[in-house]
């Protein structure tokens, strides 16, 4: 049986008993985690297409590990500028065994009290909700008055020097 998850914006093909190194997920060495996209199943009988996930199939696995991938190097240049930068980057990722493809869990929801839900219609038909009151605009400011411009100041008459 095989099924194809998407986890971190990748998607990966997977069995039980595979390990797989996946962008960072929460949690330490050790715990289990259920990823919930899952977009195809397949087994003997065949192949279960979601649209866009399978729904009530769940994919477990458990943390083997949370590590850091290989350093890349980030390096521009422009040429015949004096330009160069170098960078190194690691990006997070965690490590994890597929232990299980198969069925949600139902979720148990605990049964509320017949007579409390009786209760809380009566008390929702008494007491309807009131609106609240409408607020009123607050009257606008008037707007400050502005000095008057200034006059331009008068041109001067260009005398003209004797040339010689």
């Amino acid at each position: 049986m095989f099924a194809v998850i998407k986890t971190g914006a990748k998607q990966y093909k997977v069995a039980v008993g595979d390990v797989i190194k996946v962008e960072k997920l929460d949690g330490e060495a050790g715990a289990k985690v259920a990823l919930e996209n899952v977009l195809m199943v397949g087994d003997d009988k065949g192949v279960k297409v979601g649209t866009p996930t399978v729904s009530g199939t769940v994919v477990t696995a458990e943390i083997l590990e949370q590590a850091r991938a290989a350093k890349i190097i980030v390096f521009k240049k422009k040429r015949r500028h004096n330009y160069r930068r170098k960078a190194g980057h690691r990006q997070e990722q965690t490590v994890l065994r597929i232990t299980e493809i198969g069925k949600a869990a139902a979720k148990k929801v605990a049964p509320k009290k017949a007579a409390a839900k009786k209760d809380d219609a009566k008390e929702e038909k008494k007491a309807p909700a009131k609106k609240a009151a409408a607020k009123k605009p607050a009257a606008k400011k008037a707007a400050p008055k502005k000095a008057a411009a200034k006059k331009p100041a008068a041109k001067k008459t260009a005398t003209k020097t004797k040339e010689k």
